[in-house]
């Protein structure tokens, strides 16, 4: 289960777990993880990780979250999660 969209840290960055959306690849990720001033996201459903810089992310809208929670459900359903 993921924290809600509006998960923040205390020093106001998104909590592991959070959807964000990368505005430099234009995708909803899952914080995974920080390495340095980036963020680590993957994508809802699993595969690769990726670095993106935490001035580059903002909160997911009502519909991008729903949408991303939605290709995870779908992704299960087939059996595709990769994580």
């Amino acid at each position: 289960m993921t924290v809600s969209t509006d998960a923040q840290e205390a020093d106001g960055g998104p909590m592991k777990g959070a959807y964000v959306m990368d505005t430099l690849r234009g995708e909803v990720g899952e914080v995974v993880g920080q390495s340095g001033h980036d963020l680590r996201l993957r994508l809802p459903a699993g595969g690769r990780e990726w670095d993106c810089p935490a001035d580059a992310v903002r909160k997911v809208t009502a519909r991008e979250h729903l949408a991303a929670r939605t290709a995870l459900a779908n992704a299960r359903s087939r059996g595709d999660v990769c994580r």
